[in-house]
C-alpha cells in the first residue's frame, strides 16, 4: 500500500519544500478564508496540553472549509481503558481525511504514520521535534529578514529539551546560519544536534550568559521557556527556571533588523517591557502559525493554495 503524504518532521524537507511552504503560507495570508477543504474531516488528537497549537491547526481547518473533531483532553478518550494508540490511530482514519496528532512520546508521530492510511501531522512529539512550529518559524524569519539565507541565529534557554530549537538547526542547515547557543550546562545543546551542525559545516558557539555581546551580533534572538513538565527533579527546575530574562534595557546594542521570537507561552523569560519594542514579533509569529498551518493541512491533502 502506497503510505500516504505526512508531515512528521523537518528532517525530510529540502531547501524547495520550506520555501515552497512558505510561499503557500504567503498565499494562506492573503486570503485565509477559502473552501478547498469543503467537505474535509481533520481529526485533532492531543495527548497533552496545548494551546497555540491545537486552536491555530482547528482554526487553519475551519478557515479552509473543512471540519473538525478530537478531543484535548486523553482523559476522556478510550486511551483511559487500555485502548492502545495503535487502535486509536487505526480508528481515527476510519472517520477522518488528515490527523494532527501532540504525543508526550517521542516517536509517537512517526510511529502513528506508519500504521495510519490517512495523512498525520506532528504537532510535537516530546522533546523531540515540533515541525509546523519550526515552519512558522521560518516563515516569521523569512518575513522579517527577507531571507533565510547567512543569518545570525541566537538560542536562548532550555535547549536540551526544547523540541522548536531542535527542529530549527535542522531546517535551517539548508540556509548556511551561524549559531549562538545561551544555555547553563544542565540544559545544553544535545551532542547528537552539534555532532549534526559540524558534519554540515555550519558554525555554533556556545555561551552561558546572555549579554549585550550575543545580542547585539544577532539577526533573531530566539528565546526559550524553561519547561518544567521536563523535569523530574524539580529542585533541578528551580535552579535553572529564571537564569535568562531579556529586559528592554538589554536591547541596546541590538541590531535593527534584529527581531526576537519565542514559541510561547512564556513565564518569566521576557519582562513586559520588551513587548513594546520595535524588536518583539513573538504574537505575530503566533498569527502566522494560523497560515503554516493552512499550508500543511493543505499540502498534505494535495491541496494548491
Amino acid at each position: 500500500m502506497t503510505r500516504p503524504k505526512s508531515f512528521v518532521s523537518i528532517a525530510g524537507l529540502s531547501r524547495e519544500d520550506i520555501l515552497r511552504l512558505i510561499a503557500m503560507a504567503a498565499e494562506a495570508e492573503r486570503e485565509p478564508n477559502r473552501t478547498v477543504l469543503q467537505g474535509r474531516i481533520v481529526a485533532t488528537l492531543f495527548f497533552e496540553p496545548s494551546t497555540r497549537t491545537r486552536l491555530s491547526f482547528e482554526t487553519a481547518a475551519n478557515r479552509l472549509g473543512a471540519k473538525v473533531i478530537g478531543f484535548s483532553d486523553p482523559k476522556v478518550t478510550s486511551s483511559t481503558k487500555g485502548e492502545t494508540l495503535n487502535d486509536t490511530i487505526r480508528m481515527v482514519s476510519n472517520y477522518a481525511d488528515v490527523i494532527v496528532m501532540r504525543h508526550y512520546l517521542e516517536g509517537a508521530a512517526l510511529y502513528a504514520s506508519e500504521i495510519a492510511d490517512k495523512p498525520v501531522i506532528n504537532a510535537g512529539d516530546g522533546a523531540h521535534q515540533h515541525p509546523t512550529q519550526t515552519m512558522l518559524d521560518l516563515y516569521s524569519i523569512h518575513k522579517t529578514q527577507g531571507r533565510l539565507d547567512d543569518l545570525d541565529i541566537c538560542l536562548v534557554g532550555d535547549l536540551k529539551y526544547g523540541r522548536t530549537v531542535h527542529s530549527l538547526i535542522q531546517a535551517m542547515r539548508h540556509f548556511r546560519p551561524r549559531f549562538h547557543f545561551v544555555a547553563p550546562r544542565e540544559l545544553a545543546m544535545p551532542e547528537v544536534y552539534k555532532q549534526q551542525l559540524r558534519g554540515w559545516g555550519i558554525p555554533f558557539e556556545e555561551h552561558t550568559e546572555l549579554d549585550a555581546a550575543a545580542i547585539g551580533q544577532a539577526d533573531i534572538l530566539y528565546m526559550t521557556r524553561v519547561q518544567r513538565e521536563r523535569f523530574q527533579d524539580l529542585a533541578e527546575y528551580e535552579k535553572v527556571k529564571n537564569l535568562y530574562v531579556l529586559r528592554a534595557q538589554m536591547l541596546g546594542a541590538a541590531r535593527p533588523n534584529m527581531k526576537i521570537l519565542h514559541p510561547l507561552p512564556r513565564v518569566n523569560e521576557i519582562a513586559y517591557d520588551v513587548d513594546d519594542t520595535p524588536f518583539a514579533y513573538y504574537f505575530k509569529q503566533a498569527e502566522n502559525g494560523l497560515y503554516m498551518r493552512e499550508a500543511i493541512i493543505c499540502d498534505v491533502l494535495g491541496e494548491s493554495l
